[in-house]
C-alpha cells in the first residue's frame, strides 16, 4: 500500500482526477512522531534536565541529535509529515532545532507519564485529520550512520504494516551482549531483511543472560522504532489501554483549537503511568518485527558516545 511514488500529472477538473489525486494522498501519508521529552539521566552532568541530550551536539557534527533524527527521515521520505511530543519545558528548543514543524505538529507533555500516554495523544490527534495515515515512532537521540539501509527497513515495515493491522518494530541485530537495551524474541527471523512475528519481549539482561541472547541468534536489541498505520495503532491502544483511550476520547474534541493546550493540561495528568511496550507491546498479538542489520546505538552512555566520536565528553 505504501508505495514511494513519484508521479507527475497535470491537475484537471473532474471527479475522477480528485478522486486520484485523494488516493495518491493516501498511498503516501506518512508520520514521523518523534519522542522528545526524556531527561538523558545517563548523561549527566553533560545531559541536564535543563538541557537533555536530544538537543544537544554529542556528535561533534553542529547539530543536536533530534536534527539528525529529523534529517535522517526527511531522506527517506521528504513528503512525510513530522511531529514531535516532547516536555512543555523544551518546546523552545523544538522551535529552534526544528523550526519546519509547525506548531499544531508540537505536541506538549504538562507532566511526564511515560510512553504510551504520549504515543496516544499523537496517534489521535492525527487520526482526527488524517484517518489513512502511517506513523513512524521513533526516539529522538539513537545514532545511525547508514540512512540508505536505514530507509529500506523503515520503508519495509511501511509496506507490510499499511497491508494489516500490525505493529512493526525494529529490531538491532546485536554485536555484543549489550546489558543497557531491552531484547526482542523472534525466532523466525533469518538471515534475511523480512518481517516476522515477535515471540516475547525481555527486559535488559545481567550479562551472562545476554551472551546467552547473543549466542543463540535469535534476540534482538529493541531500538524503541515502531510503524503501524493510525487506526491499527489506536485499535490495539483502545484493546489493551482502555484508561488511557478514554482519557484521549475526552481530549479529542480540543484538538486542532485554541481549548486543546488547556484540555491537555487538565486530562493528560490524569493518563496511566506507563510504557508502549508494557501497554500493548508485550499484550497483543499482533506485533512484528524486521531486523535492522546496519549499525544503531542508542547513545545512552559515554562509552557509546566516546566510541563513535573518538573523544571524550567534556
Amino acid at each position: 500500500m505504501h508505495k514511494y511514488l513519484s508521479i507527475s500529472i497535470k491537475r484537471r477538473k473532474g471527479r475522477k482526477f480528485d478522486e486520484f489525486y485523494s488516493f495518491l494522498s493516501i498511498m503516501n501519508d506518512n508520520h514521523i512522531v518523534i519522542m522528545a521529552g526524556g531527561v538523558g539521566s545517563r548523561l549527566y552532568p553533560v545531559s541536564t534536565p535543563e538541557h537533555p541530550k536530544q538537543f544537544l551536539d554529542l556528535l561533534g557534527r553542529g547539530k543536536s541529535l533530534i536534527r539528525l533524527t529529523y534529517e535522517r527521515f526527511l531522506e527517506m521520505d521528504p513528503d512525510a509529515k513530522f511531529w514531535v511530543v516532547t516536555s512543555e519545558r523544551y518546546i523552545h528548543f523544538i522551535h529552534e532545532q526544528l523550526p519546519e514543524i509547525p506548531d499544531e505538529r508540537i505536541l506538549s507533555e504538562p507532566e511526564p507519564r511515560n510512553t504510551a500516554p504520549c504515543i496516544a495523544y499523537a496517534c489521535r490527534k492525527i487520526l482526527k485529520k488524517y484517518p489513512h495515515a502511517s506513523i513512524v515512532v521513533t526516539p529522538s537521540d539513537a545514532f545511525v550512520p547508514d540512512h540508505k539501509a536505514f530507509s529500506g527497513t523503515v520503508r519495509t515495515a511501511l509496506d507490510f504494516a499499511g497491508a494489516r493491522e500490525a505493529i512493526v518494530c525494529i529490531g538491532i541485530e546485536p554485536r555484543s551482549p549489550h546489558t543497557g537495551y531491552g531484547y526482542i524474541y523472534a525466532p523466525a527471523a533469518t538471515g534475511e531483511d523480512e518481517v516476522v512475528k515477535v515471540e516475547a519481549f525481555k527486559e535488559k539482561p545481567s550479562l551472562d543472560v545476554a551472551e546467552k541472547y547473543l549466542a543463540d541468534g535469535a534476540y534482538f536489541w529493541n531500538a524503541g522504532i515502531f510503524i503501524s498505520s493510525a487506526a491499527s495503532l489506536e485499535s490495539q491502544l483502545r484493546k489493551y489501554a482502555p484508561q488511557i483511550s478514554g482519557v484521549m476520547d475526552n481530549l479529542a474534541p480540543a484538538f486542532y483549537t485554541a481549548e486543546e493546550k488547556a484540555e491537555v493540561a487538565r486530562l493528560f495528568p490524569t493518563c496511566d503511568k506507563i510504557s508502549i511496550d508494557y501497554a500493548v507491546m508485550e499484550k497483543s498479538s499482533d506485533i512484528y518485527m524486521i531486523p535492522g542489520r546496519w549499525e544503531w546505538s542508542d547513545l545512552g552512555s559515554f562509552e557509546a558516545i566516546e566510541k563513535i566520536t573518538g573523544k571524550k565528553l567534556k
